[in-house]
């Protein structure tokens, strides 16, 4: 019988606790329909926990590649590191320039005064997304456009964003 009543009292509690949990049907609750058209700002792929991510910097200049590589350069600001964003690109990057290829109009070349085989991995990626974004914003490139960085000790082999 006490076998009987503690099952009996479990299958109560179980019933009370998964069914009771204040929670009222309603109908479907609809929000605005999603933002769209062109984002007003500079786009710059930061990293996050080592990870590339598009942070959208507000700024009233214009968001041409050489304007967003300095801003790169300048590193993330106040609002993005409290955020935990951070960056591999060293300081010195600037001043840059940027030219289409010459044998292949889709390329684009960013050269720079600092040096370019020896930047890391993700230094690498987080310049060539982010001109290849901001190219693309510009009307200048496609997003899938492979970037060459060259430096003062030589240049990297042409690579596209790897988030495309």
């Amino acid at each position: 019988m006490t076998r009987r009543a503690l099952l009996a009292g479990g299958v109560v509690l179980t019933l009370l606790a998964t069914g009771g949990c204040g929670v009222r049907p309603s109908g479907v609750i609809t929000g605005r329909p999603a933002v769209s058209g062109p984002s007003r700002g500079v786009g710059l792929y930061l990293l996050a926990q080592g990870e590339l991510v598009l942070a959208l910097r507000p700024a009233s200049a214009d968001a041409s590649p050489a304007n967003a590589l300095t801003l790169l350069a300048a590193g993330p600001d106040e609002n993005e590191r409290k955020q935990g964003f951070t960056s591999e690109v060293p300081a010195g990057l600037d001043p840059v320039t940027l030219t289409s290829g010459s044998n292949r109009p889709d390329d684009l070349t960013v050269r720079t005064a600092g040096a370019a085989r020896s930047l890391s991995s993700r230094a690498a990626d987080q310049i060539i997304c982010t001109v290849a974004d901001a190219a693309a914003q510009s009307g200048l490139a496609e997003n899938s456009t492979p970037v060459t960085i060259v430096g003062s000790d030589g240049a990297r082999p042409p690579r596209p964003c790897p988030l495309r």
